[in-house]
């Protein structure tokens, strides 16, 4: 089977991080419990006309896009596949409360038209004129890692050389006051430096886009080779270590082998213990980060979690502001992320430098 290269990278998130020039160099304090994404200048990728009628989680889907179609040199691809947990929110509750205000009666279809799921695909599909393989993934925690797998298994098999891949959030108003209700957010705000440590139930809630351009073939741009995709519905926290040794094994490699781990902490105290459990168990000696404390939760953010291990891959960095323990690699080969969301939903994405 062919190898899977990720030759390019974008991402719009609640950090500058549009701009890949650049690699978390310039941090934006948040003190909150909902943080949104920062806007790069829209017309430079949208008509001002185009743009107005968008909702912002399209507007970010099909510029994270062109950035990363511009970074990898080409013009389309051969499929697009997105994830998305809760799809296009925005114009969601936008008709759902036009049916309430008008009684059902005189809609217009615009909203409706703009709200289901696979909207950002078939928008960035129109503005390339690309009429390959669409597909939108829909489950959850694990959208991405399932556009994500499915591009892995097309590109291995020659069914593809180039594919676009990507995940999308956006916030909707009463979306958020629902999750608030249910605690899913945040009782209190909290800054970037307290998350990790702020011992209460739920998470910072946020928005963004990331996308990346996977292929068979390993180009100028290369970032890192996507080694393996795996995904669980369920597992035992006592479990989780067994799950990921397995995995390494079946790639040749053993825990001490990882030289980055790339962990989905959000600070909620009832599940972060999953994250604990590894690194002060197999990781204990492996450099650990974290990312959610900058760019807050949502179904889709593990994809900024791969952005994040693909530029550490490639700058043989890794940022201050990440970094969980005091662990330093001379060499960085091989990065885990694991994620998991309210103790289910777990992903695991395996990368090896390029």
């Amino acid at each position: 089977m062919r190898k899977t290269y990720i030759n390019s990278i974008a991402s719009i998130s609640p950090q500058k991080t549009y701009d890949n020039g650049i690699f978390l160099d310039e941090i934006t304090e948040y003190n909150d419990t909902v943080i949104f994404a920062q806007d790069p200048d829209y017309k430079q990728y949208i008509p001002p006309a185009a743009a107005r009628r968008m909702a912002k989680g399209i507007k970010m889907g099909v510029v994270a896009s062109k950035i990363a179609m511009d970074e990898a040199g080409i013009e389309t691809v051969d499929a697009i596949i997105t994830g998305t947990g809760m799809g296009c929110m925005i114009d969601s509750e936008k008709f759902v409360s036009a049916i309430i205000d008008n009684n059902e009666q005189y809609l217009t279809p615009t909203s409706f038209i703009q709200s289901t799921h696979n909207t950002v695909a078939g928008q960035i599909a129109l503005g390339m004129e690309c009429k390959a393989y669409n597909f939108t993934y829909v489950h959850s925690a694990i959208s991405f890692e399932s556009a994500l797998l499915d591009a892995k298994m097309q590109l291995e098999n020659d069914e593809a050389e180039h594919i676009l891949v990507g995940g999308v959030e956006e916030l909707g108003a009463h979306t958020t006051k629902v999750h608030r209700l249910i605690n899913h957010i945040k009782p209190e705000p909290v800054s970037i430096s307290e998350v990790l440590h702020s011992k209460t139930e739920g998470a910072v809630f946020s928005e963004g886009a990331n996308f990346f351009v996977v292929s068979n073939e390993k180009t100028k741009s290369c970032y890192a080779e996507l080694v393996a995709v795996e995904t669980f519905n369920t597992l035992q926290k006592d479990r989780i270590s067994d799950t990921i040794e397995n995995l390494l094994e079946e790639n040749n490699l053993k825990a001490n082998d990882i030289d980055v781990v790339v962990f989905g902490n959000n600070g909620d105290v009832d599940f972060d213990g999953f994250y604990d459990q590894l690194s002060e168990g197999i990781f204990n000696k492996t450099q650990q980060v974290f990312y959610k404390h900058l760019v807050g939760e949502n179904n889709t953010v593990s994809a900024f979690g791969v952005w994040l291990a693909s530029k550490i891959l490639k700058t043989q960095a890794v940022p201050e502001i990440v970094k969980i323990n005091e662990i330093n690699t001379s060499e960085i080969k091989t990065v885990l992320c694991y994620n998991q969301y309210r103790g289910q939903n777990h992903s695991l994405v395996l990368l090896k430098k390029c």
